[in-house]
C-alpha cells in the first residue's frame, strides 16, 4: 500500500490566470482581449497602455506565473504528489484554450483548476468559470474529448495565504521610520469593482451590502491587523479597508474609498505613516506596482506622509504547499472522504462547487466548474 498523498481522481493541476504584456508591441493587442466586446477605440487602449509602457511594456505577472508554477512543482514533488501542473492565461499567451488542448493531448481528463484570485466576485470567480466553459466549447468543436475541470475552493482565509500576508505586514511596518511605527496606519488595499456586482458576489443568500467580495476581505484584513497587534503590542493601531484600480465608467458606482483618498483623509485626521497591504492580490503585478508603488506613493510623498508597501504572498513557499493542501483536500472529497479544511477567520472554509446564483453574470453565458455547469 502507497504511503503517497493521494491526488485521484484528478491527474493535473492548471494554474489560471490574468496573463499580461511580454514587451511594448503586445501591450495594445493584450489589451484588445482584456476589452472585447466593448468598442473601446484603439487611441483610447494605447493611453491606457501607459502604465505598462512605464514598465517597458512588460507586465510582472507572467514570470511571476512562472515563479509559481516552479514553486508548485517543488513543492509537490518533495512531498510525493505526482500531479503535473499546467499553465493557461485568459489574456494572453500562454492562452487557456492552447493549453487545455495540451492538456488533453498529455493524456488528461480529470482537472483542478487553480485561480490567480482569492475572493468570490465575478471577475475573481465567475469570468474565470466563464473562460473554462469558452474552453472547452472550442475542444468540443475540434471533436477532443473533454476533461472535466473542477475549481479549487477560494483560499483567502487559508493559513499559507493570511501568514505571509501578516508577516509582510508586519516587515513594511519595520522599513518605515522608527518614530512613526506605533502610530502607522494599516490600509488593506484590493480592487475596487462596481458595488452591484459586489452586493452579488459569492452565494445568493449572502448577496447585499457587498456580498462575500466585501465581507471575506474584511475577514483576512482582521486576521492581519490582529497579527500585527499581538506581535507589536500596539492595541488600538488604526485600520480601513480601500481600494484601488478604479477603471469604469464615473456614472457607475464602485466601491470606495480609493487608496489616494484614504491617504489624503488619514494625513489630514494626523496619521504619522501608513502601511499599504495589497491583500486582494496573489502577487505583485502592475496594478500592485503601478497603483500602490508608483501612484499612491507619488500622492504621499506629495502629502508627506511617510508610507511602506506589504509584500504579495507571490511564490511564497507556504502559499504553494496551500495549494497542495488543497489539492489533496479536494481530491478526498471527491473520493467521498471527509477531509479537514483549513481555514482561519469567522467564515470558514468556501464551497467547493460554486452554486447557481453565485456572482451572476452581467449576461447569461455558460460557466464551467460550478453547479450550473453545462461540463459538469
Amino acid at each position: 500500500m502507497s504511503d503517497q498523498p493521494s491526488h485521484a481522481p484528478y491527474d493535473a493541476l492548471l494554474l489560471l490566470s490574468f496573463g499580461g504584456p511580454e514587451g511594448p508591441d503586445d501591450v495594445v493587442p493584450f489589451l484588445e482581449n482584456v476589452t472585447r466586446g466593448r468598442g473601446i477605440p484603439r487611441e483610447r487602449l494605447k493611453e491606457v497602455g501607459q502604465h505598462y509602457f512605464l514598465f517597458g511594456g512588460v507586465s510582472p505577472i507572467n514570470d511571476q506565473n512562472r515563479a509559481l508554477l516552479s514553486a508548485l512543482r517543488e513543492d509537490f514533488a518533495a512531498c510525493g504528489v505526482g500531479l503535473p501542473v499546467y499553465w493557461g492565461n485568459r489574456n494572453w499567451a500562454p492562452y487557456l484554450t492552447d493549453t487545455l488542448r495540451q492538456m488533453v493531448a498529455d493524456g488528461h481528463r480529470r482537472v483542478l483548476a487553480l485561480t490567480t484570485s482569492a475572493y468570490a466576485s465575478y471577475s475573481g470567480c465567475r469570468q474565470y468559470r466563464e473562460n473554462l466553459a469558452d474552453a472547452l466549447a472550442a475542444l468540443e468543436a475540434e471533436g477532443l474529448p473533454l476533461p472535466r475541470v473542477d475549481k479549487l475552493r477560494h483560499y483567502f482565509n487559508h493559513p499559507g495565504f493570511v501568514t505571509p500576508m501578516a508577516e509582510a505586514t508586519l516587515a513594511a511596518l519595520g522599513r518605515l521610520p522608527e518614530e512613526v511605527r506605533a502610530g502607522a496606519h494599516l490600509a488593506f488595499t484590493t480592487h475596487s469593482i462596481p458595488t452591484a456586482a459586489a452586493d452579488t458576489s459569492g452565494p445568493a443568500e449572502g448577496h447585499g451590502d457587498g456580498g462575500a467580495y466585501v465581507a471575506e476581505h474584511l475577514d483576512v484584513a482582521r486576521l492581519v491587523a490582529e497579527a500585527v497587534r499581538k506581535e507589536t503590542g500596539v492595541e488600538d493601531r488604526p485600520w480601513r479597508l480601500v481600494y484601488q484600480s478604479r477603471s469604469g465608467a464615473p456614472h457607475i458606482p464602485w466601491l470606495e474609498p480609493d487608496i489616494c483618498d484614504h491617504l489624503e483623509a488619514v494625513r489630514a485626521e494626523g496619521a504619522p505613516a501608513v502601511v499599504m497591504v495589497p491583500i486582494g492580490f496573489v502577487s505583485d503585478h502592475m496594478e500592485v506596482k503601478y497603483d500602490l508603488d508608483t501612484e499612491a506613493a507619488a500622492k504621499a510623498a506629495e502629502l508627506g506622509l511617510p508610507v511602506a508597501r506589504a509584500a504579495t504572498v507571490g511564490a511564497d513557499p507556504r502559499f504553494a504547499a496551500a495549494v497542495r493542501e488543497l489539492v489533496l483536500e479536494r481530491a478526498a472529497t471527491e473520493r467521498g472522504e471527509r477531509p479537514e479544511r483549513c481555514a482561519l477567520g469567522s467564515l470558514g472554509p468556501s464551497h467547493d462547487l460554486c452554486p447557481v446564483g453565485c456572482c451572476p453574470a452581467r449576461a447569461p453565458r455558460p460557466a464551467a466548474a460550478g453547479a450550473d455547469s453545462p461540463y459538469a
